[in-house]
């Protein structure tokens, strides 16, 4: 399984994150999936991409032309795949990817997470959506879902299409257990009675 995976560039972080997410890479490729990304040598990124090297795994780098400093892409990524924009960065990324997973990030992880699953929503894939929530990272986001929820402007279906992990062990386990056929795409969109 390809699994496309958002995250962090910034070197600056907390290093547990850095180590949470270098076990994550390690424990998708030792399970047999391939990472999909933005091509980062720092941050979440370049951790995930040297976890998925150190357990044996395919990095499929995918990185805009203009990205063009010095130690910013991942050097030993498998398979480097360069468009021209970002926007064909995230089709690219979207298309080659059987599942998405989100680690801690800024404005950039952010965009492309609400991306897919408003996709979802939308019923343009049917493919598995998960935080990997190190640390209680995502904790208010998650509590703006409920809130979202409670107020009508999201359905319950729509909030649950994002699941929620801390434990590497078992997001993998979802992954590798997910049915598409879990939800009706045609109430994902209409709000709760």
């Amino acid at each position: 399984m390809n699994i496309c995976l958002y995250g962090a560039s910034s070197n600056e972080i907390d290093k547990a994150f850095i180590t949470a997410v270098e076990l994550l890479g390690e424990k998708m490729a030792k399970r047999g999936h391939n990472l999909v990304y933005g091509a980062g040598a720092n941050g979440l990124m370049g951790a995930a991409a040297r976890g998925v090297c150190k357990g044996g795994g395919k990095v499929i780098g995918v990185v805009p032309k203009f990205f063009n400093v010095d130690g910013v892409i991942f050097e030993d990524c498998t398979e480097l795949i360069r468009p021209d924009t970002m926007r064909e960065r995230k089709a690219i990324m979207e298309d080659r990817a059987d599942a998405f997973v989100c680690t801690p990030g800024g404005i950039g992880t952010l965009d492309e997470i609400f991306e897919i699953l408003s996709l979802k929503q939308l019923g343009r894939h049917e493919k598995a959506v998960a935080l990997y929530n190190v640390n209680g990272y995502y904790d208010d986001i998650l509590n703006m879902f409920e809130k979202a929820v409670s107020g009508k402007f999201m359905s319950r279906e729509s909030a649950n299409m994002l699941h929620v992990f801390d434990n590497p062990d078992d997001l993998l386990d979802y992954f590798e257990n997910y049915k598409a056929d879990e939800y009706d795409f045609s109430v994902l969109r209409k709000v709760s009675k």
